[in-house]
Order: C-alpha cells, then structure tokens, then sequence
C-alpha cells in the first residue's frame, strides 16, 4: 500500500521525493539555507515545481549557492545569467539574488551563523503543527510577518511573509506536513 503524502506533492516523481527527503527537514547547514533562501525568492509567482526542475540550473549557474562568489557578480555577470534559459531569467530576482547573498554574508558575520539568526524566530526549535487538510496550512504566520520584518530591514529583497513562511516550512522551522501523512510523524518524533 503506498504511504500517505501531503497533498500537494502528487504523483510526480521529483515532487515525492522533495517531500519525501527534505520538506520540512529542519536545516541547519549555512549554505543550503541560503540556496533555500534564493529559491523560495525566485519562485515568487511561480509554481514551486518550476524552481524544483530548475534547481540543478540553478546550482551551476549560481556557483553552488556560495554566497561570497555571489555577493561578488557584477553586472556583466547578471547580464550573463539573464541569458540563461535554465533559471528564471527575471532581472529584479537575479539582482535580488546579489543583494541577499551581501545580506546574508552581514547576517552571519553579526550572528555568527546565519542559522543563529533565521532559527531565532521559532526560539531555535521546530514548531509542530498539527493541520489535518492542506486547506488549514496558513500562508503567512506571526513569525513569517516577523522574519519578513527583519529580512527586509537588513536589506534582503524577495522576502515578503508568504515567502519566509514558505522558507520555514522547507527548512523545517515548522512541520507543516498534514497529520495524516507518514512524514508529519517521523518529524515530529
């Protein structure tokens, strides 16, 4: 019998396995929070299946998601990968991209980590939900309202609470997975 999933994962292979290996995993390595943090802005108005198909892309084209060669492009080097068919070729996002990975760089430099910091907004402990439908899981949260608040004043761009709400559950800030899913227990535990 196969096992029970969210919803919104589907039956597409690349999808299942997101769910299945990393939503809502809590996270704690600098560099994937950071590639979590550039996906989840680039997939602004998009489908999140978009950015998953696109993600290898957008490893290559953004040098593994390495936030001091990022903080680096110049603009011959965004002209560059706005001609890159393999990422979204949106010019606000790719320069957002820039602009987050110096913010990121800051971020860390003050907190030590950039994982002290974002981690502070569920007191450095995975909130568990307990949604029984999909159409129960908020959007935005207190806490996405504050992150948001605070990402914004260090200068990120692409970092509205829908976002850092999305962030927090890919990363596994909180446990989003419906109830009756088998990952909500195992995350839980």
């Amino acid at each position: 019998m196969p096992r029970q999933r969210c919803a919104w994962a589907g039956n597409d292979p690349l999808y299942c396995a997101y769910h299945d290996q990393e939503w809502g995993v809590p996270l704690h390595d600098e560099q994937a929070l950071f590639e979590f943090l550039l996906l989840e802005g680039a997939q602004a108005g998009l489908s999140w299946i978009t950015i998953l198909r696109k993600r290898e892309h957008y490893r290559a084209a953004f040098d593994g998601f390495d936030a001091r060669r990022i903080a680096r492009y110049d603009t011959n080097k965004i002209e560059s990968l706005l001609q890159n068919p393999g990422i979204v070729r949106n010019r606000l996002k790719v320069q957002a991209a820039v602009t987050n990975a110096r913010c990121f760089l800051e971020t860390q430099a003050e907190f030590g980590s950039f994982d002290r910091f974002i981690w502070q907004f569920v007191d450095g402990q995975p909130k568990q939900n307990t949604w029984r439908s999909l159409a129960e899981v908020p959007a935005s949260t207190a806490e996405s309202d504050a992150m948001s608040k605070e990402l914004k004043r260090r200068g990120f761009k692409f970092v509205g609470s829908t976002i850092c709400y999305a962030h927090m559950q890919a990363t596994g800030m909180v446990n989003d997975h419906v109830t009756d899913c088998f990952r909500h227990k195992e995350l839980a535990a």
